[in-house]
């Protein structure tokens, strides 16, 4: 298991040429993430797997936790932009939760890549980045947005929300392990959505305070 050491502040790239080399890294990182775990992925290899020096690698990513934290946030926001537009009649819990089950399956496809960025977000919550940061606020963001909410979200809105994700977390990690049959963790995910964002519990106070 990769270990997380305590670590300065990872740097953000800014420049055109900065940002063309992170993306090089990170799709360095799911190449060689998705042939082997994660505790034999090697900074060097990632680095040369990229065309970066290696302290380019670790100015971006501190470790490998941080690495595949970032390669995490990269697969939300690409599903986030290929969401799909709910329909009107569907109900917030169902749109929540078809969202969430859409992105578990696309996960799945590569079993190996999605437990590494499991295993790092865990190990990264000791010693947070810009990245584990951008997935907590962005997920909600993501998901008040595909339900309606995000123009009037209350905190409870919000904190609801995030339970979910919360949720879907464990639900993820229980299928992927293999120690709960994909279409029972399915069923928990709509059930923790239908109890957390149903009606009149949650709906009704949108845009209130």
């Amino acid at each position: 298991m990769a270990r997380l050491p305590v670590t300065r502040r990872p740097a953000a790239p800014s420049s055109a040429t900065q940002q063309e080399r992170y993306q090089r890294i990170l799709e360095a990182a799911v190449r060689l993430g998705s042939e082997v775990d994660l505790e034999h992925v090697q900074m060097q290899d990632v680095a040369a797997e990229a065309d970066v020096a290696i302290a380019t690698l670790y100015r971006y990513f501190p470790s490998k936790a941080h690495l595949f934290t970032g390669v995490m946030k990269a697969q939300i926001q690409r599903f986030g932009e290929d969401v799909f537009e709910a329909q009107p009649e569907a109900s917030p819990p169902e749109v929540v939760a078809e969202l969430l089950l859409g992105l578990t399956r696309r996960l799945r496809e590569n079993q190996r890549l999605s437990m590494s960025m499991v295993q790092s977000i865990i190990l990264a919550e000791s010693h947070p980045s810009p990245d584990s940061y951008d997935i907590e606020t962005g997920f909600v963001d993501l998901l008040l947005r595909v339900a309606g909410w995000d123009e009037h979200a209350t905190a409870d809105q919000r904190s609801r929300v995030w339970l979910v994700i919360q949720c879907w977390f464990g639900v993820l990690m229980t299928t992927m392990s293999g120690n709960r049959p994909a279409a029972n963790a399915e069923a928990d995910l709509r059930r923790a959505c239908e109890l957390l964002l149903s009606e009149p519990r949650f709906g009704s106070n949108v845009g209130g305070g």
